[in-house]
């Protein structure tokens, strides 16, 4: 069985909310290391299933990938959320899986490793792809977008106040040599803004917003969420652990929206079962890491982990 040097957030709380039962099927949407799958396979039967995905052909070709495929309940996908409900039909699980869970963001892995070029501490090739074996790096995407598309992907990404600026700097950078790595971008936006905040980089947000925006991580958020509906069974557990304010408000406004009426029909004669109702219902508050886990992993203290429950 895998052991991860790096355990996964939230690992306890996360496994708790799937409500695991020994003959259930089960879906880890960001396989990452086996953290998390390798915790859903230790409290399966042998009747049990996991199904794993992850768009990171690095992680696809782990050595904790490799020990996971020797165990008959566990099948791996490389591919995206947007795939979740093919894959579940293909292997017989659509409409019939007890739990999903979902840990969005980038991965310890690869923030640790230069080549990848998703961090500004380290350089590295602009690459940020999660999947790169298909796709538009960074490099190439700055090398071609549109002075004003990319303004909106810095502030709507990553709330960069100095969007406009970062983003004139970034034009005018390519108009004489291409910016290639991890760090010649960090210094450009280094320079392009008038002043630091405190506590944090000044290419924090952008490298945020460009990594969002070459990955589409949204939009493969709403898909996942969208089709899990389709693919849980009557009580099945969706838990969802976001590291950012966009992917969260995504998270909690699904949760909230089917969590409800889809129709308020005020004073129509309307029967009441005839009112359309959303397919979720909301399990407690949000949950964040505890102190003990923040003083192992510091990167847990941005997560916030949501639970519902399929109707």
């Amino acid at each position: 069985m895998v052991t991860n040097e790096h355990q996964s957030v939230l690992y306890q709380e996360s496994l708790q909310a799937l409500n695991i039962k020994e003959d259930g099927i089960y879906i880890d949407c960001t396989f990452g290391r086996g953290g998390h799958s390798g915790g859903i396979l230790k409290q399966l039967g042998q009747n049990g299933k996991l199904l794993a995905f992850d768009r990171d052909i690095d992680a696809i070709n782990s050595r904790e990938a490799q020990q996971l495929r020797q165990d008959s309940r566990f099948h791996l996908h490389h591919g995206c959320f947007d795939e979740l409900a093919s894959v579940s039909q293909q292997l017989g699980y659509l409409g019939k899986v007890d739990g999903i869970l979902m840990d969005l963001g980038v991965s310890s892995p690869q923030l640790d490793v230069a080549e990848r070029g998703f961090s500004f501490m380290r350089d590295g090739p602009l690459d940020m792809r999660m999947d790169t074996t298909r796709g538009v790096s960074a490099a190439e995407y700055l090398a071609q977008v549109d002075e004003q598309a990319l303004v909106k992907v810095l502030f709507d990404y990553g709330d960069e106040r100095f969007a406009r600026r970062i983003a004139r700097a970034i034009i005018e950078q390519r108009q004489t040599a291409p910016v290639q790595t991890t760090l010649q971008l960090a210094k450009l936006i280094d320079n392009a803004v008038p002043f630091r905040d405190k506590h944090k980089h000044p290419a924090t947000r952008s490298f945020q917003a460009i990594r969002i925006e070459v990955n589409q991580e949204l939009e493969q958020v709403k898909a996942g969420l969208s089709q899990s509906l389709d693919v849980m069974r009557s009580h099945g557990r969706l838990v969802v652990i976001s590291f950012h304010s966009l992917e969260d408000r995504i998270v909690k406004r699904f949760i909230r929206d089917e969590s409800g009426q889809k129709f308020n029909p005020g004073k129509l004669p309307i029967k009441e079962q005839d009112i359309e109702r959303g397919l979720l219902k909301k399990m407690g508050q949000s949950i964040k890491a505890q102190a003990d886990e923040l003083k192992q992993n510091p990167r847990a203290r941005s997560a916030v982990m949501r639970v519902a429950e399929r109707i």
